[in-house]
């Protein structure tokens, strides 16, 4: 079997390698860091074959975290994506490939003195599973020829491909069903560059985040830490909220709040949020300004409430903010800090994160563009750094199509929520078919899919699961934004074309797209 690899995978794969090094020299003992980063190193320019002449040279201009925690995440997603993009094309390079990893991880580990520090052990443990995570521990057996059958999936590479030429950039798919596992790219990770998305490339995830907000509320719920159904002011009466709103009308949008991002009034007529999203210029200009989760709440209600509460549905990203606020409340800890304890670190989401006002994102990622006008002349912008708290818990977390897929895999399966909370999750409001945190959508075939999409500045990513959690799509798209949102009649179309695709195996033709994705 022949491997042809692209600079991109070329990257990957060295990003993956080298960072793992830097990763055991991290975290290794005071002193030791420099020892245990050049024996590693030593170790992987030993390597052999076709990705020992790769690994032979250092990723340039490539930035790793400068904390154990911020390598962490920029690496172990990196591995996982080497291995499968190897396996893919052939199993003995995947293998080999881990073999040089593991000795230049246990190389780095016997440059210590003594016995190796808990942090590096467990960092060692952790690299190990990353790579193992790829299912190519046991490369040649039959789950591992199945995977590679699975591959071979034209109609969703050209589903993809043909997103792109509809105006993205680029697209990741990742798609788990009765045939296994698909893994694609399409485009380009970068505007006139030729390399690809990576594959498990981190993304901005937008309004996904409100599924792990719900997620971590219901959570707590069943903690018995808040009420579903009790007032929202009785965890946070400095906002002097209407009291008829509940904890569950916030997670369900029928509180009747302004969104601080921008509302419309019932004639039409539409009402500007904070000034950041008033025009597209004014958010290039001020995409590094920090705003305070309390700052969004006061501004949505010094604005006139949309309805009474209970009595009707509107998308508001205010409502979750005033969720984040209700986790810190309750707990005492920062939501990022309760999303580490209940949800990504035991599914071990390691490629998720909540920035909260960090601007980086970790790599890999396919970069993230709006376009305005100045003087005049269009203009576009890579805005991939931008400081998130401008949309806050509304939609600032960054995850992977990877995660994505174990997040709601996990959570559709009964592993997160006890069985009365997730059908109550899982139950829509008429209007909308919104649940607590999730859509509940049918099909065009006639079957119902449990999901949320999110779009922020350029990137955007989908998430669809059976209710059973046997067939899940996810994937991650980079795309030129702008403020007229002229990219979300293609979104939407995208999505339902993907939907189709994955779900009702293309017999269903996508309605037109009207109205922008939520």
């Amino acid at each position: 079997m022949s491997v042809t690899l692209t600079d991109q995978d070329k990257l990957t794969l060295r990003i993956a390698a080298w960072g793992a090094v830097s990763l055991m020299s991290a975290a290794g003992a005071a002193g030791s860091a420099h020892k245990a980063g050049a024996e590693g190193s030593i170790a992987l320019t030993s390597a052999t074959g076709l990705v020992g002449h790769v690994l032979a040279k250092a990723p340039k201009g490539v930035k790793y975290g400068k904390t154990v925690a911020a390598l962490a995440d920029q690496v172990l997603p990196a591995l996982t994506e080497a291995m499968s993009l190897l396996e893919q094309q052939d199993p003995a390079e995947a293998d080999n490939f881990r073999r040089t990893v593991v000795v230049a991880v246990e190389a780095a580990t016997r440059s210590q003195e003594g016995q190796p520090s808990p942090t590096m052990a467990e960092m060692a443990r952790k690299i190990t599973t990353a790579l193992d995570a790829a299912g190519v521990a046991t490369a040649g057996s039959g789950a591992a020829s199945a995977a590679a059958a699975g591959q071979d999936r034209p109609e969703l590479q050209k589903v993809i491909q043909e997103i792109v030429d509809s105006g993205f950039v680029g697209v990741q798919l990742r798609v788990h069903d009765e045939r296994g596992e698909w893994v694609g790219s399409a485009g380009a990770a970068e505007l006139g560059e030729s390399a690809k998305p990576p594959t498990n490339g981190h993304v901005r995830i937008g309004s996904n985040t409100k599924t792990f907000i719900a997620t971590l509320v219901l959570q707590l719920v069943a903690e018995g830490r808040i009420g579903l159904d009790t007032p929202a002011d009785d965890y946070l009466p400095e906002f002097g909220l209407d009291r008829r709103i509940t904890v569950r009308m916030l997670l369900q949008h029928t509180s009747g709040v302004f969104n601080f991002t921008g509302d419309y009034d019932p004639d039409g007529t539409y009402v500007p949020g904070i000034p950041a999203t008033t025009s597209g210029q004014e958010w290039v200009d001020n995409r590094f300004h920090t705003y305070r989760p309390e700052e969004l709440v006061r501004l949505a209600l010094s604005k006139p409430a949309r309805f009474e509460p209970g009595t009707d549905w509107s998308y508001s990203n205010t409502n979750y903010v005033l969720a984040r606020l209700l986790i810190e409340k309750v707990t005492g800890r920062t939501y990022a800090e309760e999303m580490q304890r209940l949800i990504l670190g035991p599914l071990d989401l390691s490629g998720t994160v909540a920035p909260t006002t960090q601007t980086e994102i970790p790599e890999p990622h396919a970069h993230a563009y709006y376009r305005d006008e100045d003087a005049g002349q269009p203009k576009t912008v890579d805005v991939t750094r931008h400081n998130p708290s401008w949309i806050s818990s509304g939609g600032d977390m960054i995850s992977t199509a990877q995660d994505l897929h174990t997040f709601i895999s996990a959570l559709v399966g009964g592993k997160l929520l006890p069985a009365p909370l997730l059908a109550e999750m899982c139950t829509p409001h008429p209007k909308a078919g919104y649940g607590l945190g999730v859509f509940v959508q049918d099909t065009e075939c006639g079957g119902t899919v449990i999901t949320h999409n999110g779009g922020i500045a350029g990137h955007a990513a989908l998430m669809y699961s059976t209710p059973d959690g046997s067939k899940t799509l996810t994937a991650a798209l980079n795309y030129v934004d702008d403020a007229a949102l002229s990219m979300a009649a293609a979104f939407q179309k995208a999505t339902q074309t993907l939907v189709n695709e994955v779900f009702c195996g293309g017999q269903a033709e996508p309605a037109d797209a009207a109205e922008p994705a939520q």
